[in-house]
């Protein structure tokens, strides 16, 4: 017990680094977005839907095959006209995944429970080797 007392600070030195490393899995953990591999999953067997929110311009120069375009600023207009199924899954994604993000609460506060944003976006999907198809 006296070697306790006496090393206090080499147990708060480890239960700081234990922190440390614990800390990217825990936040990782609290929907930090989709993994580009998740993403394939939910769209082969959930048939989940992806929704680019980029512009036009970005859409048409690169975007994941299937996608359908929805501006960021026409989601909450179209997004219901164009998924009418709301248990559906869906994979919210952009250039990078900032948009994609805030589309995320824009489709929950529609109803569309299963929305979710690809982590890294377009970038990440294209680092990962997946198809992708240019209009």
């Amino acid at each position: 017990m006296n070697f306790i007392i006496d090393n206090w600070y080499l147990f708060v030195v480890a239960l700081a680094s234990g922190g440390m490393l614990l800390w990217p899995l825990l936040k990782g953990a609290s929907g930090g977005g989709l993994t580009p591999a998740l993403a394939v999953q939910l769209i082969n067997r959930e048939k989940a839907v992806v929704i680019d929110v980029c512009e036009a311009e970005e859409f048409a120069a690169g975007h994941v095959v299937g996608a359908k375009n929805v501006p960021l600023g026409q989601l909450e207009e179209r997004l219901p006209g164009l998924v009418k199924n709301k248990a559906l899954p869906l994979v919210l994604m952009c250039a990078s995944g900032a948009r994609s993000a805030r589309a995320v609460a824009m489709a929950q506060k529609l109803g569309y429970d299963k929305a979710q944003s690809l982590a890294g976006g377009l970038k990440a999907w294209r680092e990962a080797s997946l198809p992708i198809e240019k209009a």
